[in-house]
C-alpha cells in the first residue's frame, strides 16, 4: 500500500545544540526499509529483552551490523554475537545504511559511520524510559533515529535525569539525529498509543544507528 505522504517534502527542525529533527526524511525509502527490518528479524527475532535488574523491556528488541546491544546480569553490553541463536547479529542492509550515511550528512555528521543498528518494535503501551545512550565508547560519534508507523511522543532532556523535557510528536519517516553538546542528553518514549499505520499495523518500528566499536 502506498504512503499518503510520500510526496512530502522534508524538512529541518532545530531540537538543541548538536541536534536535529529531519522530518519525513525517510519516506523515499520505506519499502526498502520495512524489507530490511523483515530480512533481520528472520535472522535474529525480536524479543523482550531483560535488564540486569530483572525488568522485562515492553519495547521488543533486535540488531544488525558488526555488533549488537544487549544486556546480561553484568549490564549493557555491544557483541558480535546474538546471545539468542548464538550467531553473528545480520549485516546490516545496505538500505539501512544509506539512509543513515543522508541523515548524519544532512544533520552535520559527514564522517558518522555506523557499525550497530537496533530496531525497536513498540506496540501500543510499549515505552522506553528516560536514559542516555553512553555504552558507545566514543561518545564523539552521533546517534541517528529513524521513525517508522505509529506516531510516538519524543522525550528530550538535558544532561541530567531531572532537567525539563521537550516533547515532540514523531511521525513516519521522521529521523532525529544528536551529538555533540547533545550526545549525553537524556531521552526517552512516552507510552505509544493505540492506532493503525498502514505500512506498519499497529506498531512502530525505531531504527537508532551507534558507533559501538573503536573506529579510527
Amino acid at each position: 500500500m502506498l504512503d499518503l505522504f510520500a510526496d512530502e517534502e522534508p524538512w529541518q527542525e532545530p531540537l538543541a545544540p548538536g541536534a536535529v529533527v529531519l522530518r519525513r526524511f525517510a519516506l523515499a525509502q520505506v519499502s526498502a526499509l520495512m524489507q530490511g527490518i523483515a530480512q533481520v528479524a528472520s535472522q535474529s527475532p525480536q524479543r523482550h529483552m531483560v535488564t540486569p535488574g530483572g525488568y522485562t523491556m515492553s519495547v521488543a528488541m533486535t540488531n544488525c551490523g558488526s555488533l549488537g546491544w544487549t544486556t546480561n546480569q553484568q549490564g549493557y553490553l555491544y557483541s558480535p554475537i546474538d546471545p539468542q541463536t548464538q550467531r553473528p547479529w545480520p549485516a546490516m542492509p545496505e538500505a539501512f545504511s544509506a539512509l543513515c550515511r543522508q541523515a548524519s550528512v544532512a544533520a552535520g555528521y559527514p564522517d558518522f559511520r555506523p557499525d550497530a543498528c537496533l530496531i525497536n518494535r513498540y506496540a501500543p503501551g510499549a515505552k522506553l524510559s528516560l536514559h542516555q545512550d553512553k555504552d558507545e565508547p566514543d561518545l564523539r560519534a552521533p546517534i541517528v533515529s529513524v521513525s517508522l508507523g505509529l506516531p510516538a511522543i519524543f522525550q528530550f532532556g538535558g544532561l541530567k535525569r531531572n532537567d525539563p523535557l521537550k516533547r515532540l510528536m514523531l511521525e513516519h519517516g521522521d529521523i532525529v539525529v544528536w551529538g555533540g553538546p547533545s550526545r549525553l542528553f537524556y531521552h526517552g518514549i512516552a507510552p505509544l498509543k493505540s492506532g493503525y499505520h498502514p505500512i506498519t499495523g499497529e506498531c512502530r518500528y525505531n531504527l537508532t544507528f551507534r558507533q559501538a566499536g573503536n573506529n579510527e
